[in-house]
Parts: structure tokens; C-alpha cells; sequence
């Protein structure tokens, strides 16, 4: 039966570089990759991406459009320039999505025509741009500011396709499952991590937090999900490469072990 892509995002073996992503996911035994379009000059060349993909034998899912504020100026300014490039990209890679953020509230234009734009993007590129749920930034535990339009959750809009972040529903104090439920058959990828509930975007690794991720991954299984399920931690404190293999290789354990928990989902073993 089918299943889905258990992925690894690049963004998960910062400091290091895309190239060591591709190491990692290769040697760990990762379905793919999703590209975390950086500050990383590799990140940003299709042409060392693809060998990268080639050399390592580990397909691209998926492109991470530049979307941070410390990537406000990769690939210049132009948000709309931007995702166009990211859907070049991911066409180039053979990937089938692109993983945008909702706009910044002060990105008004942007933001006005966004939902409406995204989906004249997936008609004319035939790439799915899964829009990703954020949070309000929480100066205290009390004082809420909403920057992201028209919403930081990517249920309440008419999108075609979604992402959903653990880490992100964590901070936002949502419930992913619900999320999950809410959005259907227009959720298309899963950041899988967790959370605390603090008001830092953690990105701990799947079970070390207070996010429902066993749970999420169940129904997910239950629902026939055959999206792509990407490990996205943080492992920038990790202290060595060994830590941080041993948190990668903890993360995909995780995820292959609850979506198979749900009877007829578990990998079945190739013969020769």
C-alpha cells in the first residue's frame, strides 16, 4: 500500500551544511529530503542541490521557500520572485512541493492578493505550495501580537494544500490534531517535532515535548495519509555530530514506529 515520505529537512543539521543533510539522510536511512532554502550558498544553487541528490541517491520532496526573517533578502525581496523561484527549483529537484509561510503583516501588498495568488502559483506551476501554520509572538505568557496574514492557521483560508508544524502548533497553543482534522485532505506535509507550549519556537525532537505527535502520526496512518512527513529539529546544541546523528536517527524511529502502529501501515520489507 502506499505511504508516506519519511523526510529529513536540512534545517535540522544546522550549523552544518545542506551537504551534510544529505550525509545524514542517506546513512540513516531517510525516504528524502526537503531543502530549507538558506543563507547556506548551497541551499540556494539547484545545481549543487541536484548533485548532492544524485551523489547520495536521496530524492528531493520538497523546497522550503526563503520565508524567515534571516532570509528576507535570499534570493532578493520580492516575495512573489521568490516563490516563483522555489516552484524552478522544485521542478528542477523533481520534488512536488514548495513549504511557504503566510506573509509578515507588514508585507501588506503581499499579504492583500496572498491566498488568491498562492493558488494561480500551484495552476500555473502544477507545484503544491502547502502554506504552514505559525503562531502569534508572545512577549509574555498573557500579551499575544498577531504578525502573520490573513492567519498564522491555514485552516481558517482556502488553501489547496497545507503544512503542518508541531513545534509551530506548540507555540501557537493549538491542537495539531484538530488542526489536522480541520484541514483534511488539504494537508499535504508534516514538520515532524515538538514543543513545550513556551513562547520560543522549540523544535525538539518528536516525544520530548508536550505536542500529541504519537498521536498526530496515528491519526495520520488511520486518515491514509501519504503526504510527506519531514523531521524538522533543532539541533544546534547537540555538541557533536554523533548527538546530532543519534537526535536525526531518533526522530525517523519515531516516526515509523507510531504510523505504524495503526494495523496495515507498517513498511513492508522488499525481497530480493
Amino acid at each position: 500500500m502506499s505511504r508516506p515520505l519519511f523526510a529529513l529537512s536540512t534545517a535540522s543539521v544546522y550549523p552544518e551544511s545542506v551537504a551534510h543533510g544529505f550525509e545524514y539522510a542517506a546513512r540513516l536511512g531517510y525516504d528524502a529530503v526537503e531543502v530549507m532554502v538558506s543563507i547556506d550558498q548551497i541551499s540556494q544553487d539547484v545545481i549543487k542541490v541536484r548533485k548532492l541528490r544524485d551523489y547520495h541517491e536521496v530524492p528531493v520532496c520538497a523546497v522550503h521557500a526563503p520565508c524567515l526573517l534571516i532570509t528576507q533578502r535570499v534570493w532578493g525581496t520580492d516575495p512573489w520572485a521568490k516563490l516563483e523561484r522555489s516552484a524552478e527549483m522544485a521542478r528542477e529537484l523533481d520534488a512536488d512541493v514548495v513549504v511557504v509561510h503566510p506573509p509578515f503583516r507588514w508585507q501588506k501588498e503581499y499579504a492583500a492578493g496572498f491566498v488568491e495568488g498562492i493558488a494561480d502559483l500551484e495552476e500555473r506551476t502544477g507545484i503544491a505550495f502547502a502554506v504552514e501554520n505559525m503562531y502569534p509572538w508572545r512577549a509574555t505568557s498573557r500579551r499575544e501580537m498577531d504578525v502573520y496574514q490573513p492567519h498564522w492557521d491555514p485552516s481558517r483560508e482556502d488553501y489547496a494544500n497545507t503544512t503542518l508544524d508541531l513545534s509551530h502548533a506548540a507555540t501557537a497553543h493549538s491542537d495539531p490534531v484538530a488542526m489536522a482534522q480541520r484541514l483534511g485532505d488539504r494537508l499535504r506535509h508534516i514538520h515532524l517535532t515538538d514543543g513545550t507550549g513556551s513562547a520560543k519556537d522549540e523544535h525538539l525532537v518528536p516525544g520530548r515535548g508536550k505536542q500529541p505527535c504519537a498521536e498526530l502520526l496515528e491519526h495520520l496512518a488511520t486518515t491514509g495519509f501519504t503526504g510527506h512527513i519531514v523531521a524538522e529539529i533543532n539541533t544546534r546544541k547537540a555538541g557533536s555530530r554523533a548527538a546530532r546523528e543519534a537526535d536525526l536517527l531518533a526522530s525517523l524511529a519515531f516516526a515509523q514506529l507510531h504510523y505504524a502502529t495503526v494495523p496495515g501501515t507498517a513498511r513492508v520489507p522488499e525481497t530480493g
